[in-house]
């Protein structure tokens, strides 16, 4: 599976697509709030220039692209102010895979603007935005030109999915797609694996791209517990794999297809960002935070329509991890998927609380 070339979030504005159901991403992005102005601040009275560099990676499309980088600009904005210093010239680089819906925020960025100019008009410097497409598992930009680095949502996505999930040509993960309790310990230490390999050359790449005393607020999908089996980091998934079996049962998709498919995410433990972080060297961690998002991400409605938690937990995993599906099973099975997953998140909901837990550092560049 070539990652970069298959995966990105469903575009558009549709009733499938990420822009309408983002309300998870939303919430998380909202709890890193106060950290990341925090960050921003701190950064701008370190590292105070006439021209500031800020990146968001995974930026992806939709309105909690843009959300993010108003926000930033304005905390930017209010610093410089209380500072008495004039607003830094700002280049906002917007990143995700070579297949995001960059158009859709392309399209945005005049009413994005105008409505700075209007609102902010006596307080806001020059602002620029760029797409930057391309893994952000390697270069990106240019040496020392970023000031602050925000990554929502996104580094729990691998690069690839991880070697050695096959043993002499068998399958050891049978039936299932992820991590789960039944996994062998090979797949287990496969996929950290990979993670710890894949954050440590972003580490390495961003290092090269920041200035010394430049920040990053990096929020993600994680688990609080040392063990990756533990439900609240993989049940999702291994909801998924039952809806896909159960068309496999039907002969609707080939069981061996069910087998040979992996996804290429990750929930690390904050212990394992920490020690990537350490042995790479070129960051400290300066904050960290652990909190609990609810899966359906607390909103009883979709497009102003009430609908069952399982259909809100089914859209928000359908408009990220659609690309993959069909890239291994064609579209012509997805809408059924998803009403199977909708069903057993609405069964496995009914007798338990589901949360995902949302893993938040900041991290500060020393060398």
């Amino acid at each position: 599976m070539e990652v970069e070339q298959i995966l990105h979030m469903n575009k558009g504005v549709g009733d499938t697509s990420y822009a309408m159901n983002s309300t998870v991403q939303n919430t998380i992005i909202s709890l890193s709030k106060a950290t990341t102005r925090e960050a921003i601040v701190k950064t701008v009275c370190s590292t105070w220039t006439d021209s500031m560099g800020i990146a968001d990676l995974g930026c992806s499309s939709g309105p909690n692209t843009l959300l993010v980088i108003s926000d930033i600009l304005d905390t930017v904005c209010a610093t410089t102010r209380r500072l008495e210093r004039p607003s830094p010239e700002l280049k906002v680089y917007l990143n995700d895979l070579y297949t995001n819906d960059f158009n859709n925020i392309f399209a945005s960025l005049p009413g994005f603007y105008r409505k700075r100019r209007q609102d902010r008009a006596s307080e806001t410097g020059r602002c620029f935005i760029f797409g930057a497409p391309g893994s952000f598992y390697g270069p990106l930009f240019p040496a020392n030109s970023l000031h602050f680095v925000h990554s929502s949502s996104s580094l729990h996505w691998l690069s690839q999915v991880p070697a050695g999930l096959e043993e002499e040509g068998r399958v050891v993960n049978k039936g299932k797609i992820y991590i789960s309790e039944s996994s062998p310990g090979r797949v287990l230490e496969a996929y950290g694996r990979q993670f710890h390999n894949d954050f440590t050359v972003f580490l390495k790449s961003r290092s090269r791209e920041m200035v010394k005393g430049g920040r990053m607020v990096l929020s993600l999908i994680g688990r609080d517990s040392s063990d990756p089996t533990t439900p609240q980091s993989c049940y999702q998934w291994e909801l998924l794999a039952q809806a896909l079996l159960s068309l496999a049962s039907q002969g609707l998709i080939e069981e061996q297809k069910v087998d040979e498919f992996d996804v290429p995410y990750y929930a690390p433990f904050m212990g394992e960002l920490k020690s990537a972080v350490e042995k790479e060297g070129s960051f400290v961690v300066e904050r960290e935070e652990v909190c609990e998002i609810d899966w359906d991400g607390g909103d009883a409605a979709v497009g102003g329509t009430v609908v069952s938690r399982g259909e809100r937990v089914a859209r928000t995993v359908r408009a990220v991890v659609e690309s993959l599906l069909e890239s291994q099973f064609g579209s012509h099975v997805t809408d059924k998927v998803f009403q199977v997953y909708t069903q057993l998140v609405d069964q496995h909901l009914s007798h338990t609380s589901a949360k995902y837990i949302n893993l938040i550092v900041t991290l500060v560049k020393h060398a």
